[in-house]
Formats: C-alpha cells, structure tokens, sequence
C-alpha cells in the first residue's frame, strides 16, 4: 500500500472512530462545512466525503467559506479548486475586516473578534442552507493546546468538545478530527498537494504567540514522554471532578 494511501486510511479510521464515539452524524444530516483554504478544512472535507460515499446513512456536505475581506485573501483559488473536486462551495464575503478595524476595543483580542464575527456569518449561511450541523476543522493539537492555554492563562479547566449545540442553539457543531494529529494533517496535505490559502490577517503572527509557545512546549515534552498527546486528549475525555478544585463541586462532594 502507498504511504498516501497508508495515511489516508489512518486518518479515515480516527475520524471515524470520533463519529462513532460522539454520535457526530446521523441519517439524514445536512452538514454546513466551514472551508478556510487551510491544511485542516480540506482535509475535513476529503474525508468526509471519502466517509459518506460508504457510509451506511445518508448526509449532505455543503461547504461554506467566510471571506473576512482581509488585503490578500484569495478566495477564487478555493473556489477553483473545489469545484474541480465537483463540490459547490458558498463563498461569502463579508466586510469583516472594516467592523475589526472601526471596532475593536483596545485590549481586546483580535483573532477572537474576527472568530465571533465569521461564526456568525457561518451560522447564518447553514441556517439559510437548512444545514443542521457545521463541521470545523480543529484537530487533536487544537484540543489539547486549548486545554494548556486556558489552564496556562485563563485559570480554567477547558478545552474543545468533540460537539456541542452551537450559541444560537439551532444547529450543532462537530469536530471530526478531535483524534487526527497536526503531523498527520500536514503529511496528507502536502502529499494531496491541497491549494492552501493564507486568511491574510494582520496581526496573525502577534495573536499567535500564546498558541505556538504552548505548540513548542508539547513538542519538547514529547521528546521525553512520546505519548504526550494522546495522555492530554484522554485526560479531557477523564475528567474526575471530585478530585478538582471547583468550589460548586467541593461543597457537596463527600471524603472518600
């Protein structure tokens, strides 16, 4: 078997062990997928619709992109790819960008701004689409560098969920790479040579800096404990809360 076809089917086999294990798609589903030019949205797709061509219920794929009209963004090659593949993709283009920029407060987080901005353009499209499920593209590293940035910088004991209701509670938000490694999705990526698109956004790099510290630091415990990652995405599906600190939980909580 080809090293692509070794890695395609590894992929295929985690992604969907984490459907099967969350309940993420089900007969009938019309599934919004959120398609940003990026290594982890192509790969979601490609292996969904990998999945739903054998799966045994039937589901839709629409992928949707969020043009946040950042200088440089370059949607049309998206677009030209992936109608290529025989996909009808919705590109959406907002003016993002211009409310970032009259907008934010100082202080404030300019990637989380643009987040809550494209969520929302993104639940609007799969409302008007009838899609009751958005697909993301977060993978394990995602989850678990989550998990140390909150608990690093925001004292709180959270991570990602595997799927969840979305904030306007009219569809549901899965993520079927929560068991893919970042390694294996650059690997596919490069070997499938997927046109990948940079968002362009301004301060990328500087918003960044927290998430690619945490990133160093997995990869240099690694080193030393090479099972790190899977430790850290079981500890947040393990969680024992009678063994935390949360005051609620503590108060009733009996000695053991």
């Amino acid at each position: 078997m080809a090293a692509t076809d070794k890695l395609f089917h590894r992929i295929k086999r985690q992604v969907g062990k984490a459907i099967g294990d969350f309940n993420l798609i089900a007969e009938g589903d019309r599934i919004a997928v959120g398609i940003s030019g990026g290594k982890d949205s192509y790969t979601l797709l490609y292996i969904l619709e990998a999945l739903r061509k054998k799966a045994p219920v039937r589901f839709e794929l629409i992928p949707i992109n969020i043009d946040p009209g950042f200088p440089g963004y370059h949607t049309a090659v998206i677009k030209e790819y992936l109608q290529q593949q025989n996909f009808n993709c919705i590109m959406t283009k907002t003016n993002s960008y211009q409310i970032i920029e009259e907008k934010l407060r100082p202080g404030s987080s300019y990637c989380s701004f643009c987040a809550r901005l494209r969520r929302g353009t993104l639940y609007a499209q799969a409302e008007r689409l009838q899609c009751n499920k958005i697909a993301l593209g977060h993978h394990l590293d995602d989850f678990i560098e989550t998990l140390l940035i909150n608990q690093f910088y925001s004292g709180t004991l959270a991570a990602m969920s595997a799927k969840l209701r979305s904030n306007n509670n009219k569809h549901t938000v899965i993520r079927p790479l929560v068991y893919v490694e970042e390694s294996m999705i650059q690997g596919f990526s490069a070997q499938k040579n997927f046109p990948i698109v940079h968002c362009s956004c301004p301060v990328a790099k500087a918003d960044e800096q927290k998430r690619q510290q945490t990133k160093q630091l997995i990869k240099k415990l690694s080193l030393e404990i090479p099972e790190i990652r899977n430790s850290l995405i079981h500890a947040i599906g393990n969680a024992q809360p009678a063994h935390l600190l949360d005051r609620h939980l503590v108060k009733n909580n009996r000695a053991l």
